[in-house]
Formats: structure tokens, sequence, C-alpha cells
């Protein structure tokens, strides 16, 4: 029975889906002539996974903000590979995978760190030499990709229950993201949060914020995301073009929020943030700056008010497994978000919808 199950293991990495035409994958090419990368559509064969590796059938794929940044060439902090939200199904394993079988329904981390060395003891996993040196293969924006072998040997890959929706598994890497930020904040119930940006990520961290028993305010530009936000209920709505800090203030007794979580870029954001937090309160850095981002700031003012300022990238298999098990209970109220979908054929369009505001979050689909 034993050598059966071995010689099994043995040949299952030739048992796959048969792809018979080309497959298509979105990915940042050279612009002709220029040094710039642009997403550019092509198509390659099938492919093969090596031992210990899965190949995955793309189902639905979130487009980040971490996305357009790199199409726009103003994140360089990790490889200029586009598409991490991906889930689906596996549809080849590789010699010596013996925890997955084809048809298992996956989510798989396209960052995963060792867990072992100094920074991963200390608790800084996501600054791990090896966290940024994995991804899918070519990304998760192709109808198929590999999963490399250190990602499944790390336990980077999750399966996701049978009744989940691949849009709604689509955000566990974005709401584990939240997870950890969360966490890194050690905020608790009864304490007020200002989340400056009513994104994706924003709404998201509000609707966990929410739950635990805070009290919330979220804050952007958009009329239309602050609208969606309420309708969500997500917290309360601040127009991040009037007085933010003294809105705050005047809803938290003069204080200023516990917490403020910038989950957005903008130098703007981030200001708001660090004025509206109470003293001896706390800034996250969420948000991705984009390089060369400088604040005119005064520190003494961060000093003499003992506020902290931490940052929060990333996240690892304790948040990825956390957001899971979040969807798992609250996979409608979270779906919501995704409000756009489109096929790989119409990246340009799905782009257009993230950058402009118009969606809260989008898929791509095959």
């Amino acid at each position: 029975m034993e050598r059966g199950a071995s010689v099994l293991r043995f040949f299952a990495y030739i048992r796959r889906e048969e792809v018979d035409e080309p497959v298509k994958s979105v990915v940042l090419k050279p612009r002709r002539g220029e040094a710039r990368l642009e997403p550019t559509l092509v198509e390659s064969e099938a492919p093969a996974p090596a031992t210990g590796e899965i190949i995955v059938r793309m189902a639905a794929c979130g487009l980040c903000g971490t996305d357009l940044e790199k199409m726009r060439g103003e994140y360089t902090a990790s490889m200029p590979v586009i598409g991490h939200e991906a889930v689906g199904t596996v549809s080849a394993v590789g010699r010596g995978v013996t925890e997955f079988r084809t048809g298992d329904r996956v989510f798989p981390h396209h960052h995963v760190p060792d867990y072992s060395c100094y920074l991963c003891r200390k608790g800084n996993e996501t600054m791990c030499d090896h966290y940024r040196s994995s991804n899918l293969d070519p990304g998760g924006f192709s109808e198929y990709f590999r999963v490399p072998r250190w990602n499944l040997e790390k336990g980077g890959v999750l399966k996701i229950p049978g009744k989940m929706t691949f849009e709604t598994a689509s955000l566990i890497e974005p709401l584990g993201c939240c997870v950890r930020s969360i966490g890194k904040c050690a905020i608790g119930p009864g304490d007020s949060v200002l989340v400056a940006g009513a994104g994706p990520v924003g709404v998201m961290h509000a609707l966990l914020l929410k739950e635990m028993g805070s009290r919330v305010f979220i804050s952007d530009i958009s009329d239309h995301r602050l609208k969606m936000a309420e309708d969500l209920g997500a917290g309360e709505a601040v127009d991040a073009r009037s007085d933010v800090p003294e809105k705050v203030r005047s809803g938290t007794g003069g204080r200023g929020a516990d917490v403020a979580i910038v989950a957005s870029g903008s130098r703007g954001a981030i200001l708001q943030g660090l004025r509206s937090v109470r003293k001896g309160g706390k800034v996250c850095i969420f948000g991705v700056p984009a390089r060369g981002s400088v604040l005119d700031y005064d520190i003494s003012e961060l000093y003499n008010a003992e506020r902290e300022a931490v940052t929060s990238y990333g996240a690892v298999e304790e948040d990825t497994k956390a957001a899971l098990k979040v969807l798992s209970a609250r996979g409608a109220e979270f779906g919501r978000l995704v409000t756009h979908s489109f096929p790989l054929t119409r990246f340009d369009e799905a782009v257009e919808a993230a950058a402009g505001g118009a969606a809260m979050k989008v898929v791509v689909t095959p």
C-alpha cells in the first residue's frame, strides 16, 4: 500500500490539465525605445512544475495599488512582477508535493520569509532577505502561473473553502496586510482610529476595526469612495479636503485619535494622520509612498507630543490565515468591496477603473 502511494506521488507531476492553446498573461515589458515598463498581454506555452512546485489556473486576481505604482515606475521595493492577489485551482503538481492535488482551490502567497533568520526571529518577517525574492511566475495576471517550491515548503499556500467565491478569496492577501498593521498598532476596543484613505485597503481596515469595537473615522478626497465606505458601514466619513485633524479632535473630546492608519501613499494623508492623533498616539504608515516622497513636517511636534510613527509592510502566513478566517465568517460583507471585474484581454480597462477611483476593488479574471 505504501509502495503504491509512493508511486502515485512520484508520478504526480504528470497529472495535469491538458492545455492545448497558448497561455495568456499580462506582464511588465519595456516600451519600445524606452526604459519604462508597461503592462503587455503576451502568449506562451503552459508552464510545467519542477520538483516541489505546483501550477495554478488563475480564477481571480485583485489589482493592487502597488501594481499601479509599478506600472508608473514609482514602486521599486520589489521585483517588477505584477499580480500578487491571485487565487485559483491547482492544475499540475510537481514531484514530491503531497499536500496538494489537482483541483484544489488555493491561495498562493507571492512572498514568503524563511522564518529562521535574525529579522524573522525579531518579528520583522517581511524584512527577511528571502521575503521579496520569491514570487508567482510570471505573476498573478496569467491564466496559469507557477508557485515556487520555496513558497510551498514555507507554508505559503492555503486551501480555500468550497463555499467561498474566488472573487472574495482574492481579498486574502490585502486583508492579511491589514491584519498585520492593526496588530502592529495594538488597537483595542473603544480606541478611536482615523483611517486616512477610503480605498479598498482603507475600508478593509475600517471594517476590521469596527468589528473590534473601535470608533472609526475614515477620510478621502473622493465623495464617491466616502459614500461607498459609509454604505458598507466602515465608519464616520470625513472629507479630506476639510480640516480633518480638527474634526477628529471635535469627535474625541478634543484629544485626537488614539491611532491613525494612513492607507494612502500621499504625503498629504501622512501629514493628516500625524496631525490627527492625540498626545502619545500612534501613526501607522501603511500606504506606499512614491519613491522620493519628502514631508514638510516639524519633527519637534512628534517629539513634544510623544507620538509614535510605525510602518507596516506586507503580510506573512499568520496574517493570511487570520484573513482567511475573517473571510470565511464575513465573506458576503467583504465581498461587496469587489465592484468591477475584467478579463485579461481588457486589462487596460481594469487599470483605468482602479486608477480613476470609479471602482472600489477591481478583480481580473481569465
